[in-house]
């Protein structure tokens, strides 16, 4: 970063307006700037995550890499036409996503957000994620759009989802199933 920042606040957000690094005054409200804020509430999440003692060293690590892959996106949106977030990024992730979900037995049912703390902060990364990725879809109707950042955005969120898994089920061996209204006993219903 060649500019350091050494005052915080500079008034512009007053009028709500914002700067890209290209120096490009822009409104609060464009897409572009809602994308970048979703992927900043999605790495606060995940920082979040990795505040939980629960929380093995291999998806420590994994986590740590995509906070910093996430502010490469951050400013591949910063500054239009840059390109940080490659096929490479994509396939580590899948590749990451691979090896935890093949310790985990198949799903059979839909896994409720719960479990640990840790757990449900990976569910709620997961949503935030989601949102992110749906304004950035939002971006790319307007605009170019690295293809590879919206590939690796939509692989996280399903990383989120199977660590997610991993660390209810170290937690206590098994993870929240939804029960559909269908399989309750209705009969107990009121009276």
């Amino acid at each position: 970063m060649a500019n350091r920042l050494t005052k915080i606040y500079t008034r512009s957000g007053d009028r709500g307006l914002t700067r890209l690094a290209t120096g490009e005054q822009v409104s609060k409200t464009g897409v572009r700037i809602e994308a970048a804020g979703h992927l900043d509430e999605t790495n606060s999440t995940i920082g979040l995550i990795l505040c939980e003692t629960d929380v093995p060293d291999n998806v420590r690590s994994i986590l740590t890499a995509v906070q910093h892959n996430l502010f490469d996106i951050g400013a591949e949106l910063a500054l239009p036409g840059r390109e940080t977030t490659n096929a490479d990024d994509v396939a580590r992730l899948e590749s990451e996503l691979d090896q935890l979900n093949d310790a985990l037995p198949p799903l059979t049912e839909f896994v409720l957000p719960g479990g640990p703390r840790s757990a449900s902060s990976c569910h709620l990364a997961r949503s935030v994620c989601r949102r992110a990725e749906r304004a950035l879809w939002r971006l790319a109707e307007e605009t170019e759009l690295n293809s590879e950042l919206l590939k690796y955005v939509n692989r996280l969120s399903d990383l989120l989802f199977v660590i997610a898994r991993v660390l209810a089920r170290q937690a206590d061996g098994t993870e929240p199933l939804w029960q559909p209204a269908r399989d309750k006993d209705l009969s107990k219903g009121s009276e």
